[in-house]
This record gives structure tokens, sequence and C-alpha cells, in this order.
């Protein structure tokens, strides 16, 4: 099925977990899809094995996102799916929080997912889909992740706010909200086996349909968002998380 096809996709972050997932789907459909991300050998790892093209970029920086976007708009022209999913956490809780980690989280979550948006809107083609990766984590709290929830919190509002920006060019701008997705997230945060064993449990049993998502499944909510099937929804931010969030 080639519903994209013809169709540019860039997706931030995509050497692995739910942007990996995203290139797979996108690219099946038919999308000639472009990933980023921090580390020259994942991303080129990344990108053979699924036959996309791959940009070294972190979103953390500026210069790097004019970068990614001149080398995108010289290359493919203008672009018809932007997800934006290149993100980062980590845990504190207030009292102990770091500027160094303020700033680490905000500047790739936050700073980097606006400026990001705001760099490639000149080069996105009208009607184009725009997803953002927020997080059930910005409408719901848990302790430790104050810093992190509050980035995705203003992910959402950027969201909403562009949306009604971008709408005089039919282009559309959405997030989604995953709970828990089998990624590499925790074992990057330095779990070893039994504690990913342990969380893994844990997170299941807080998910009435029995069950983490899979990156696919993120994959295939973008594409829909992407899709003239959504062509009316836009604004809007979607929960995939398996029920948790109504416990």
């Amino acid at each position: 099925m080639n519903k994209f096809e013809n169709k540019i996709a860039v997706v931030t972050g995509g050497n692995s977990g739910m942007g990996y997932g995203t290139a797979k789907v996108l690219k099946e459909l038919g999308a000639t899809v472009i990933i980023t991300g921090r580390r020259k050998d994942a991303i080129d790892l990344a990108a053979q094995k699924l036959g996309v093209t791959a940009i070294l970029s972190d979103q953390a920086k500026l210069e790097d996102i004019d970068s990614l976007v001149s080398e995108v708009s010289d290359k493919f022209g203008k672009v018809d799916i932007l997800y934006i999913n290149a993100g980062v956490s980590g845990t504190s809780t207030i009292e102990k929080e770091t500027p160094v980690n303020f700033d680490k989280i905000n500047n790739i979550n936050y700073r980097g997912v606006f400026f990001t948006l705001s760099k490639f809107i000149p080069y996105l083609n009208d009607g184009a889909s725009v997803v953002v990766l927020s997080s059930v984590l910005a409408t719901t709290v848990a302790s430790t992740l104050s810093v992190y929830s509050a980035s995705k919190a203003a992910v959402n509002s950027i969201v909403k706010t562009a949306a009604l920006e971008l709408a005089a060019r039919k282009i559309r701008v959405n997030s989604i909200s995953p709970g828990a997705i089998d990624t590499e997230l925790f074992s990057k945060m330095g779990m070893d086996t039994d504690s990913l064993k342990g969380m893994n449990d844990y997170l299941i049993s807080l998910t009435p349909i029995g069950r983490i998502g899979k990156p696919e499944e993120i994959g295939q909510l973008v594409a829909f968002l992407s899709s003239d099937e959504a062509s009316f929804i836009t604004g809007a931010d979607h929960i995939i998380d398996g029920g948790s969030s109504i416990l």
C-alpha cells in the first residue's frame, strides 16, 4: 500500500524506539523518509536497515536545526510529513533538580521542538501534517518527573497555537501522548536487566490492556494523523497508552 507515495517525511530522533518504528511504518506506506539523530553510527545503521536517508542533527542545537532544514530542502524540496519525535527524560525531585538537567531536558523537549517546527514551517507543503511527540505525563503527574512533564505540557500548548496559525495553509498540527512503549528509554537511563524486567512488569500492571505498546503502533497513529482520512483533525492531543490514564 503506497498511500504516501511521492510524500517527503522527516522523523527526528529516528534511529531507535518510537522514531524508528514510525520511520518504518511511513517507509512501508511509500514515503521518502529522512531520519535524524545525534549519533552518526546509530542513525547510519538505522537508515541502512530501514532503507531511508540519515542526517546527523541534534535537536538541542539551533545550528543543527538550521543545517537540517537546509539539507532537507536542498535535496528533497518541501516536506509533507514532519514527526518531531526526539526527546529526553531525567528524574529528580523539584528540591534537588539542577539547572544543568533542567536545561538539558528543555533544550531538546521544548526549545528544540519549538524551533524545529518554526524553521520547517516555510518548507512545509500546503496540506502537510505535523505530529509532535508529547506524553501522558503532560496532563498527569509523577514524582521526580516535574521538568519532563512541564516540557511536554509546553509541547501541547505549542501544538494548539501552531494548528491555529497554520490552518489557512491546511497544515494540520497534532500531538501524540504515549504511555508505556517498548523502547530503550530505561536501559539508556542505566537500568540493569532485573530492574528493566521489574519496570516492565510494573508498567504492564498499570495498563488495562495488559501489555505495553510497540513502537510501530506509534507509527501507525502518526501515519493516520498524516493521511487524508484525518484531514479534519488538528490541534488535538491523541493519547495512546493502553488505557493507563483512565485508572
